[in-house]
């Protein structure tokens, strides 16, 4: 996250920011890192710049974006809803945290609050103990942050960067 994607938000939005940048900088196998809402928008990701190159190339080609953190925000937002889905089913409870771990590389969804979703792509390589261990942590300290007034402030953030980045 630089200066210029924070400038003229909130001081919890700021620190949002700030905990997602510290998880992917602070932890080893992080990939990328998306938080999208109950309704599969994304509010924060730890790739702008992939996100508006994805953005413009997908103007170009009419393609989805491939390796952003659109990709992962729509990925995550279908897991979590399937996951909710099985889990009324199963009459199972409340869904935590869901790992889906393949060969070169695993994905990670855990419930921060009211529907939102934290979505974490980790390397062949990661500690997925580590992993989660510091996605809960994030969760932790965002979920009582993340109202629906912040929310709001993040998408309309994120709808401001893709209209200047496009132009």
């Amino acid at each position: 996250m630089t200066a210029s994607t924070t400038f003229g938000l909130s001081s919890e939005a700021r620190n949002l920011h700030w905990l997602l940048t510290n998880l992917v900088e602070e932890v080893p196998g992080i990939e990328s890192v998306a938080v999208v809402s109950s309704d599969g928008l994304l509010l924060l990701s730890s790739d702008q710049g992939r996100i508006d190159e994805a953005r413009r190339n997908r103007s170009a080609a009419r393609s989805g974006p491939r390796g952003s953190a659109a990709d992962l925000a729509t990925i995550v937002s279908g897991i979590g809803s399937l996951t909710v889905g099985a889990a009324r089913l199963m009459e199972f409870g409340t869904v935590k945290h869901t790992m889906v771990a393949m060969d070169e590389g695993t994905l990670f969804v855990m419930s921060i609050s009211d529907g939102s979703l934290l979505g974490v792509h980790g390397s062949a390589e990661c500690d997925m103990s580590v992993v989660a261990y510091h996605m809960a942590l994030f969760v932790g300290r965002a979920g009582h942050v993340l109202t629906p007034e912040l929310r709001s402030e993040l998408r309309k953030s994120m709808e401001s960067e893709s209209a200047g980045s496009a132009r």
